[in-house]
């Protein structure tokens, strides 16, 4: 009788599980996804968002369209705020925005961040700092040839580009004149990767931060033997990436065990170098629909061999663990969560 129990119970078991499937393709069946990313077109996070929106379709039961929308403006906050506030919460809206979103919003203290990264419904990120790095690349003609030259007491200071203040390559510049005592001048304003590239192109800047990842698919050209740019620092690692082995980490260079705090906390982020989530109050099957789908395309091999074509790193954290480093970040100590404070405030 017992056996017979368990079996209709794991009879009853699958057909609730069928009939929730079931439902869920018939939700997304003949539908459009919309993947909100936060930055225009051409840059690393629009590159990802491309890519994934191309597969990720057929792994979400009913087999919906995925379409990109670019809604750049205040480094990816404009389109994490619409995320969270205004778009639909039925699983047909999902988003791509700037790994540094989650720390602004455990941070406060800025009136524009309408968002607790804690209540997304997380789907992971399509890359960590498991193979990328967020490096500093200076022009070989600037008046700085080293980043020894560049920490010098009194050394020539190198200008860097940047989009909005409280974005990640602003964000780092001023982490890095406090705790490894970088000169640098930071002149914000641009609109998107894009033009950042362009402007250290054309000499208008020394240089920039930014993702290995983003280099590798938009600017490939940097990365070459006879490019204008050499890589003077490695941050968001623990250790040198193999490719850049002349080039030392944040941490190496850190004044103090202060600044090796501080470096420590803001690196944590570039685990989740590309992050993608869908708004908060998403029904549940529809979520585990959309997370379920997401890993599953990181297995695919059409999606990896364009990865690889496109220079894009692919060492995916599900959402379970994205949230985990969210609450991690949250119970930070209280003095290093208040520097990083006011350095996303710092004008």
């Amino acid at each position: 009788m017992f056996a017979r129990i368990l079996s209709a119970f794991a009879a009853l078991s699958m057909t609730i599980g069928m009939a929730h499937a079931d439902a869920v393709a018939d939700f997304y069946k003949g539908k459009s996804v919309q993947l909100v990313v936060g930055y225009g077109p051409g840059g690393g996070y629009d590159v990802y968002a491309r890519i994934i929106a191309r597969y990720i379709g057929k792994y979400i039961p009913g087999g919906p369209s995925v379409v990109v929308v670019n809604m750049p403006g205040a480094g990816s906050l404009r389109a994490t705020n619409f995320l969270y506030t205004t778009a639909p919460k039925d699983g047909l809206t999902i988003g791509a925005f700037a790994r540094d979103m989650p720390l602004m919003g455990i941070l406060g203290g800025n009136s524009n961040v309408q968002f607790d990264p804690r209540k997304f419904t997380w789907l992971g990120s399509a890359s960590s700092s498991a193979n990328d790095s967020y490096l500093l690349f200076v022009r070989k003609d600037a008046e700085a040839k080293s980043i020894k030259e560049a920490t010098q007491p009194g050394g020539p200071a190198i200008v860097l580009a940047g989009t909005a203040e409280g974005a990640t390559g602003n964000d780092v510049a001023v982490l890095m004149r406090d705790t490894i005592g970088l000169n640098v001048k930071v002149i914000t304003g641009y609109p998107d990767s894009g033009a950042i590239f362009l402007a250290v192109d054309r000499k208008e800047v020394d240089g920039r931060f930014v993702g290995l990842s983003a280099v590798s698919s938009s600017k490939p050209e940097w990365l070459k033997p006879d490019a204008p740019v050499r890589a003077f620092l490695q941050f968001g690692r623990t250790d040198r990436n193999k490719l850049f082995p002349e080039a030392p980490t944040a941490r190496e260079l850190a004044k103090d065990d202060r600044s090796r705090a501080l470096i420590g906390l803001a690196e944590l982020p570039y685990q989740l170098s590309r992050p993608m989530a869908a708004p908060p109050g998403v029904p549940m099957d529809r979520a585990k629909a959309l997370q379920d789908a997401f890993m599953a395309m990181q297995t695919d091999g059409e999606y990896l061999k364009e990865a690889e074509r496109l220079g894009l790193d692919v060492s995916p954290v599900d959402g379970a663990q994205a949230l985990a480093l969210i609450e991690k970040l949250a119970g930070s100590p209280k003095e290093l969560l208040e520097y990083m404070k006011k350095l996303h405030s710092e004008k």
